[in-house]
Parts: structure tokens; C-alpha cells; sequence
């Protein structure tokens, strides 16, 4: 195979306990990139070694393979090894080897093609990238965050794929089918047995806010920092700087259409029924609801009478009372398999140091 010469130095990071990176996977991949730039993690001190490494030798990209929990895992670990280096970090690039694919969905990475997209990308026939916001959420950059109801279901979808592991059933508990009997099985009994969603205020902390209608446009005044958001019952309180939340659900319809903004979309109290009737249109982006309220805000602080899940780029993160979503101070340059409107094209050679 062809390397084109502006991306041989491209760095592949794997977790090497993810059930997908098996021994085929392993060797397809060598035949792609040498392996000398693959690295697998088998702990948080192996993940924290190889980002200094990436940064030290100046990968100019460095593909993650995984879910998004993955992702927002290795671009922790290496932006801040950048910055103890004061060293530019390099361009991103997603291998959809995960359940959860948020960003790989953005970028056309496809779940069942991620030997040739790197080979693509190798060989110089994807020369877009696409400038990508981060959040930031308990300290850590994310693409997308969430408090309530979405967090809720990472959990249960954690217990029931754990529930069913190593017995027969155990391939009831991956992908959509997993996520689906577990909103079945334990979020939607859960949600019914409670008295009432949580009380919680959300103020505007950054630059002016805005509400927006159900076609993204904002509305009424604009949100003062120090002013309130919302202050209600809340099912779920949300923001993200990407439309999608993985297995192509459009949870954000209007998360890039404001450069330096994020989306928060805030679940008052919709009942199960208008979600269970409207399943196809809360997938594509499309639903409207009186209780599903969406801004476009830089920074926000969540403050809820008890104790609600939190999840950070689709990994649980246990429960909190107060969060704030803040947009990162930098965006991330992506590799763009699609190349459709918003990418940029390469230019020049990725910097390499041995």
C-alpha cells in the first residue's frame, strides 16, 4: 500500500482490554500503520506513558479506536500532556470500535470500516478535516455531558450488560438491543415509581445565552451571565457541541450551528407515552415538545435539589447535586471521512520528531 507522504506519521491508540480489539483486529491494523506507532493501553498509567510518548516524538495525527468514552479519554490524556509540553497537539482521528460512536458519526467513520478508512487516511484520500468544540464537565473536555435521564440509562445499560454477561443472553446486552431492554427493564420502571423529576436552577455563566425554537432559531431576549436558564422540574439537562449521542440518535440538532456555543437541552417533564409515540422523530432530530427546552449558552451551572447521575462523553460518573458545562478554550481538528460543509482541507505535512 501507497503511504502518502504528509501522513506517515500518523499514531494508532487502542485500549487493549476492549472486547473488540482482538487479534484480527490487531493485525489488520499493523498492516496499516507500522508497528512502531500502535500503542495499547492496558491501564491509566499505560494511557498517561503513550500520550507523553505521542506528544514527545510530535505525531502530527493520532487515531483513537473505541466508543466515545475512549475518545474523550485519549484526547484528555494528550492535550494535557501538550500543554505540560507546551508542545501543539496533533489532528484526530476516531475508529468506530465502540458502542457508543457520537463523533465518529459526525465524521463519516463507519463501525464496520475502520481498517480501510485508516488505509484511506494513509494514503492520502481523505485530506478534510473538521474543527471540533470540546466542553469541559468536572474537569474533563468532552464532546457531550449530561445529568438525569440520559445518564440514567448509561447506568442501566451498564447493569444489565453486566446482568447478562457470560450467560446465553449475553448478546442481549451490546448495542441498541442492550440500551433498549435496559430503558425497558429499569429506567422506565424507575422513572414511573418516582414522585416527580428534581427540582433545578440553571444560570448562564458565560457571554449571553439564547433560547431557541424547534427550528434552532433563537428567541425572546438574550440570557444575561448571571441569569437563569431555566428553573423548573428537570428530567434531564444536557449539553453538547455535536449532534449526535451515538447509534445515529440526533439528540442535538443544533449543537454546531453556533461556533463557541453549546447546546443545552433541558427535559422538564415529558411523559412516556409523547416519547414512546414520537420515538422515530426524537431520533432524527426532529421532536418539539412544550417540556423540551433547548439554548445555546457558553458556559452553565446546574445546581439540583438532590443527587442525579452525571455522564461525561457517554462513561457514567456516579451522582452529583451541582455540575457546570463550560466550553473548552480550544477546538480539536478531527479527520473528516465525509468532507461535507464545515470541513477544511489538509495543508502541509504533520511535524514528526523521532
Amino acid at each position: 500500500m501507497r503511504i502518502d507522504a504528509a501522513h506517515r506519521q500518523t499514531a494508532v491508540l487502542l485500549n487493549a482490554n476492549a472486547k473488540q480489539v482482538n487479534g484480527r483486529v490487531r493485525r489488520e491494523l499493523s498492516d496499516v500503520v507500522p508497528e512502531e506507532h500502535l500503542f495499547f493501553s492496558r491501564d491509566p498509567d499505560d494511557a498517561r506513558r503513550i500520550a507523553d510518548t505521542v506528544i514527545r516524538r510530535g505525531y502530527g495525527t493520532v487515531f483513537t479506536g473505541g466508543g466515545d468514552g475512549t475518545f474523550v479519554s485519549w484526547v484528555n490524556h494528550i492535550l494535557d500532556h501538550s500543554e505540560r509540553r507546551s508542545a501543539p497537539p496533533p489532528r484526530f482521528g476516531v475508529l468506530a470500535l465502540g458502542t457508543g460512536n457520537a463523533v465518529a458519526e459526525v465524521v463519516g467513520a463507519r463501525a464496520d470500516g475502520h481498517v480501510d478508512a485508516l488505509r484511506r487516511y494513509m494514503g492520502g484520500e481523505v485530506p478534510f478535516v473538521r474543527p471540533i468544540g470540546l466542553l469541559t464537565c468536572n474537569g474533563r473536555r468532552t464532546p457531550f455531558a449530561g445529568v438525569g435521564l440520559d445518564a440514567a440509562v448509561i447506568n442501566d445499560y451498564n447493569w444489565w450488560k453486566g446482568h447478562v454477561k457470560d450467560t446465553r443472553l449475553s448478546r442481549l446486552g451490546l448495542g441498541a438491543q442492550g440500551y433498549g431492554l435496559a430503558v425497558a427493564l429499569r429506567t422506565v420502571p424507575r422513572y414511573l415509581a418516582e414522585r416527580r423529576p428534581a427540582y433545578c436552577e440553571i444560570v448562564n455563566e458565560g457571554r449571553a445565552a439564547w433560547q431557541l425554537d424547534a427550528t434552532g432559531a433563537p428567541v425572546g431576549q438574550a440570557i444575561r451571565k448571571g441569569e437563569l436558564l431555566y428553573a423548573g422540574p428537570c428530567m434531564m439537562a444536557a449539553a453538547s457541541t455535536v449532534p449526535y449521542y451515538g447509534l445515529k440518535l440526533r439528540a442535538f440538532p443544533f449543537a454546531d450551528q453556533r461556533p463557541g456555543m453549546m447546546q443545552v437541552r433541558v427535559a422538564t417533564q415529558v411523559s412516556v407515552p409523547s416519547v414512546l409515540m414520537n420515538l422515530r422523530q426524537i431520533w432524527d432530530g426532529s421532536f418539539s415538545h412544550p417540556g423540551l427546552l433547548d439554548f445555546h449558552a457558553e458556559s452553565v451551572s446546574l445546581r439540583f435539589e438532590r443527587p442525579v447521575p452525571l455522564q461525561v462523553g457517554g462513561d457514567a460518573e456516579g451522582w452529583r447535586d451541582e455540575v457546570r458545562f463550560a466550553m473548552a478554550p480550544r477546538p480539536i481538528d478531527l479527520v473528516d471521512f465525509a468532507g461535507g460543509p464545515g470541513s477544511l482541507r489538509l495543508g502541509g505535512a504533520p511535524r514528526f520528531a523521532a
